[in-house]
Protein backbone atom coordinates (compact mmCIF):
# COMPACT_ATOMS: atom_id res chain seq x y z
CA UNK A 1 0.00 0.00 0.00
CA UNK A 2 1.04 3.39 -0.71
CA UNK A 3 0.93 6.19 1.45
CA UNK A 4 -1.34 8.75 1.06
CA UNK A 5 -1.28 12.28 2.17
CA UNK A 6 -3.76 12.89 5.37
CA UNK A 7 -6.76 14.17 3.02
CA UNK A 8 -6.62 11.23 0.26
CA UNK A 9 -6.73 8.70 3.34
CA UNK A 10 -9.49 10.87 4.99
CA UNK A 11 -11.27 9.94 2.14
CA UNK A 12 -10.48 6.65 1.98
CA UNK A 13 -11.72 6.31 5.16
CA UNK A 14 -15.30 8.11 4.51
CA UNK A 15 -15.68 5.67 1.25
CA UNK A 16 -14.78 3.00 3.56
CA UNK A 17 -17.25 3.55 5.92
CA UNK A 18 -19.90 4.92 3.76
CA UNK A 19 -19.76 1.38 1.72
CA UNK A 20 -19.89 -0.87 5.25
CA UNK A 21 -22.30 0.91 6.08
CA UNK A 22 -24.76 1.14 2.80
CA UNK A 23 -23.51 -2.32 1.61
CA UNK A 24 -21.05 -4.51 3.47
CA UNK A 25 -22.74 -4.65 6.98
CA UNK A 26 -26.50 -4.75 5.63
CA UNK A 27 -25.20 -8.11 3.62
CA UNK A 28 -23.32 -9.40 6.24
CA UNK A 29 -25.78 -9.12 8.70
CA UNK A 30 -28.39 -10.54 5.80
CA UNK A 31 -26.06 -13.76 5.33
CA UNK A 32 -26.10 -14.31 9.42
CA UNK A 33 -29.54 -13.97 9.61
CA UNK A 34 -29.49 -16.94 6.67
CA UNK A 35 -27.58 -19.08 8.59
CA UNK A 36 -29.00 -18.39 12.21
CA UNK A 37 -32.32 -19.68 10.09
CA UNK A 38 -30.42 -22.73 9.52
CA UNK A 39 -29.45 -22.09 6.15
CA UNK A 40 -26.30 -22.54 3.94
CA UNK A 41 -24.00 -20.07 1.89
CA UNK A 42 -24.60 -19.98 -1.59
CA UNK A 43 -22.46 -18.89 -4.55
CA UNK A 44 -23.32 -14.90 -4.05
CA UNK A 45 -22.70 -15.52 -0.38
CA UNK A 46 -19.38 -16.82 -0.40
CA UNK A 47 -18.05 -14.52 -3.44
CA UNK A 48 -19.16 -11.76 -1.04
CA UNK A 49 -16.97 -13.09 2.15
CA UNK A 50 -14.50 -13.76 -0.41
CA UNK A 51 -14.29 -10.04 -1.53
CA UNK A 52 -14.36 -8.98 2.57
CA UNK A 53 -11.40 -11.22 3.04
CA UNK A 54 -9.54 -10.01 0.30
CA UNK A 55 -10.00 -6.36 0.95
CA UNK A 56 -9.06 -6.76 4.85
CA UNK A 57 -5.47 -7.07 4.79
CA UNK A 58 -5.66 -3.33 3.09
CA UNK A 59 -7.98 -1.64 5.51
CA UNK A 60 -6.47 -3.35 8.94
CA UNK A 61 -3.52 -1.06 7.53
CA UNK A 62 -6.12 1.52 6.86
CA UNK A 63 -7.28 1.17 10.73
CA UNK A 64 -3.87 0.62 12.65
CA UNK A 65 -3.20 3.91 11.74
CA UNK A 66 -6.16 5.24 13.08
CA UNK A 67 -7.21 4.09 16.04
CA UNK A 68 -10.57 5.88 16.54
CA UNK A 69 -11.42 3.18 14.42
CA UNK A 70 -10.03 0.04 15.30
CA UNK A 71 -13.56 -0.62 17.40
CA UNK A 72 -15.57 -0.79 14.09
CA UNK A 73 -12.70 -2.68 12.67
CA UNK A 74 -13.04 -5.31 15.64
CA UNK A 75 -16.31 -5.76 15.75
CA UNK A 76 -16.37 -6.47 12.22
CA UNK A 77 -14.33 -8.87 12.22
CA UNK A 78 -16.74 -10.60 15.20
CA UNK A 79 -19.37 -10.57 13.02
CA UNK A 80 -17.43 -12.47 9.94
CA UNK A 81 -16.17 -14.69 12.68
CA UNK A 82 -20.02 -15.54 13.56
CA UNK A 83 -21.01 -16.14 10.30
CA UNK A 84 -18.03 -18.53 9.50
CA UNK A 85 -18.36 -20.19 12.82
CA UNK A 86 -22.42 -20.44 12.03
CA UNK A 87 -21.88 -21.63 7.90
CA UNK A 88 -19.43 -24.55 8.88
CA UNK A 89 -22.00 -25.75 11.87
CA UNK A 90 -24.86 -25.21 9.30
CA UNK A 91 -23.07 -27.63 6.45
CA UNK A 92 -21.93 -29.93 8.70
CA UNK A 93 -25.56 -30.58 10.01
CA UNK A 94 -26.73 -30.78 6.43
CA UNK A 95 -24.10 -33.02 5.43
CA UNK A 96 -25.07 -35.08 8.38
CA UNK A 97 -28.65 -35.66 7.41
CA UNK A 98 -27.79 -36.35 3.85
CA UNK A 99 -29.44 -35.60 0.81
CA UNK A 100 -32.91 -33.91 0.57
CA UNK A 101 -34.90 -36.77 -1.67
Amino acid sequence: MTAQTPDAETGTIVALLERMRTQRLPRALDIKSKLDAGGTLDDFDLAFLDEVAADAEYTKQLWDRHPEFQEIGARLIHLYHEISAKALANEQAANAQGPVA
